[in-house]
Order: structure tokens, then C-alpha cells, then sequence
């Protein structure tokens, strides 16, 4: 299975059939999808928010993982990759209702380990809330 052509199959759609619950419960919209590069768009939830009424870290952390974990299915190698570790800097906030965007690109590609990015903006992109660093680990082969 090509899953980068199923993912480029569905941008302006729900990921509704992602091999992840966790990804299906966040309920991202594909918005674009190149190798080793996407494009997830979010509306935030109330049971994301913390108590002040903003995107808990801990989703946004969530959300970057995820969406990083997709990038690599993105890569069409028959191989799953696990997170090693996640950098996470946060510079603004979220609130419930609005739209968020996570894009994702590879830093580094290496034989057993990949470096990639991921930032979360605002719809529009002019309010960047969250940027995270992730090294990522091969694994295993996939089924």
C-alpha cells in the first residue's frame, strides 16, 4: 500500500481511518501531504483545554507526536519508527473553537534515525504556538 498516495487521497478530509485511535480521536483534517511533510489541521476541543480555559501543553505535545509519527508513513518505507524524544517550546495560546495547523518536515534522514520538525500555528499561520523537535528511531517492519 502506497500510504503516501492514501494520505494525499485525503486532504480536505477527516484522517477518519488512521492506524492510530489516539490520531482518529484527535480528529485531524488532512490539509497537505508530500514525503516527509504534512499538513494537519485541528479544531480545539474543550476537553483539550486547561483549567484557564487554553490548549494544555500536554495535547499540543500530543498532537506533535502524533502528526510525527504520520510523517514517517509518509516516507513509504516498510519500517515503523518510535519516538526517542520530544522538544517542546511553546509561545502562545490556543482557545477552544479555533483551528490550529501542525506542519511537519524531516531535519535529518539518516539509516536508523530521523530528526523532524514540527510547528503549530494558528489557522492563518501568523501565530506560531508550539514548535517541537523529535529524533525518531527504526524499529521494526511494519505489517
Amino acid at each position: 500500500m502506497d500510504r503516501l498516495a492514501h494520505l494525499k487521497s485525503l486532504i480536505g478530509k477527516e484522517f477518519t481511518d488512521s492506524p492510530s485511535p489516539f490520531m482518529r480521536w484527535l480528529k485531524p483534517v488532512v490539509i497537505s501531504a508530500e514525503k516527509g511533510h504534512l499538513e494537519f489541521q485541528y479544531t480545539i476541543r474543550p476537553e483539550w483545554l486547561n483549567p484557564i480555559g487554553n490548549l494544555h501543553g500536554g495535547v499540543t505535545a500530543a498532537i506533535i507526536d502524533d502528526v510525527l509519527g504520520a510523517t514517517m508513513f509518509s516516507l513509504n518505507e516498510p519500517t515503523f519508527y518510535t519516538t526517542i524524544n520530544n522538544v517542546i517550546d511553546y509561545f502562545s495560546i490556543g482557545k477552544e473553537g479555533e483551528n490550529i495547523i501542525a506542519e511537519t518536515h524531516i531535519t535529518k534522514l539518516g539509516k536508523q534515525f530521523i530528526n523532524a520538525t514540527c510547528e503549530v500555528w494558528n489557522a492563518d499561520k501568523t501565530k506560531l504556538i508550539a514548535n517541537g523537535t523529535s529524533n525518531l528511531f527504526k524499529t521494526q517492519i511494519t505489517r
